[in-house]
């Protein structure tokens, strides 16, 4: 189970803000905001009510994000949205799209592609996918948890996320998908063994790095190894082609550096979707540079942004997830008042 950051990180800022937190006392993920005034309000891990719900839940869809998104100019991935059987018998037969029309299409689109679930986060079950037999794997299993699954044209670049609170930048960092480095002693699999025990000392649940995903092995047969390969002295093996930090990611910090035309892009792109609070995930060359001078493209938006790995970087990264948590308080206060 991961630890409650953002309900731990709120009950301790607070109290110095004249705010008390009552927190449900077994596992502490949810709680109440009980302002001076007596007003109350509740909250549930990173979801502090700050953003409307029509919004969220707009934004929780991969597939409507994209459409607003699109419709509003912004650059997204070719994408479309294929059902269940399930879901399918419950629509016209002219809407019907299950796996079969999936291939169709991400073949006509060229391999690879990613294949994600619709509405799931966290970076579960997304897979770039370079045959059909391998969308049909991941397509059963998407298609066994929810009933939506988007075929998503593969965008070459690095993965960042932006932290946007209104008008202001809060944090930009890259995201670097699960790697090893060789030894030239140990396998790949006692290697990612490694990785996962240092996450315990990161503040980070070891739970992230599974050995056993089948992303894992997909991505090394790409690589023409397995995991008893032994990679030699310094050899750098990227593990997965998913960038999310909950499936064992790393992140650099690049809030200073970040250019401004990208922080228009994500500030803007957060209003459009009518948000507030927003997690801006982008594929680029280089944030450091003019979006202009290089392609670009949204490729999720997330109103409950999660910050406690970004935070387990160092001292400064804390301190601007504080300042969120301050800020998103304040704003609160205020709305509430």
């Amino acid at each position: 189970m991961r630890y409650p950051f953002a309900s731990m990180l709120i009950a301790d800022i607070a109290p110095s803000m004249g705010i008390s937190v009552e927190l449900e006392p077994e596992y502490k993920f949810a709680g109440e905001l009980v302002f001076a005034d007596g007003r109350r309000h509740l909250f549930r891990n990173t979801n502090f009510n700050v953003n409307p719900a029509g919004s969220t839940e707009i934004a929780k869809d991969k597939a409507y994000t994209s459409y607003f998104l699109r419709k509003h100019g912004f650059k997204v991935p070719d994408n479309k949205a294929f059902f269940s059987d399930k879901l399918n018998n419950n629509l016209p037969e002219e809407r019907r799209r299950g796996r079969n029309s999936a291939i169709q299409y991400a073949v006509a689109m060229g391999l690879p592609v990613f294949v994600k679930p619709n509405n799931l986060s966290q970076g579960a079950f997304v897979t770039k996918a370079h045959s059909i037999e391998e969308i049909e794997r991941v397509a059963k299993q998407i298609f066994e948890k929810t009933n939506v699954l988007l075929i998503e044209e593969f965008c070459a670049g690095h993965d960042y996320r932006i932290v946007v609170l209104g008008d202001a930048i809060i944090s930009a960092y890259q995201r670097v998908p699960l790697s090893v480095v060789g030894d030239g002693k140990h396998t790949i699999d006692q290697l990612l063994e490694f990785e996962r025990d240092k996450l315990k000392s990161l503040g980070r649940p070891n739970s992230e790095i599974n050995p056993s995903d089948p992303r894992i092995d997909s991505k090394l047969l790409v690589l023409g190894k397995s995991k008893s390969s032994i990679p030699f002295l310094g050899e750098n093996l990227t593990l997965m082609d998913s960038a999310n930090l909950s499936t064992g990611g790393t992140s650099v910090d690049i809030t200073d550096s970040i250019h401004t035309s990208f922080s228009e892009i994500a500030i803007k792109a957060t209003k459009a979707l009518g948000l507030k609070l927003c997690g801006v995930d982008i594929i680029t060359n280089d944030l450091a540079h003019d979006a202009s001078n290089q392609g670009w493209h949204i490729i999720e938006m997330n109103a409950a942004p999660g910050l406690d790995n970004y935070a387990s970087i160092g001292i400064a990264q804390q301190e601007r997830v504080k300042s969120l948590y301050r800020q998103i308080l304040e704003h609160l206060a205020m709305q509430y008042a």
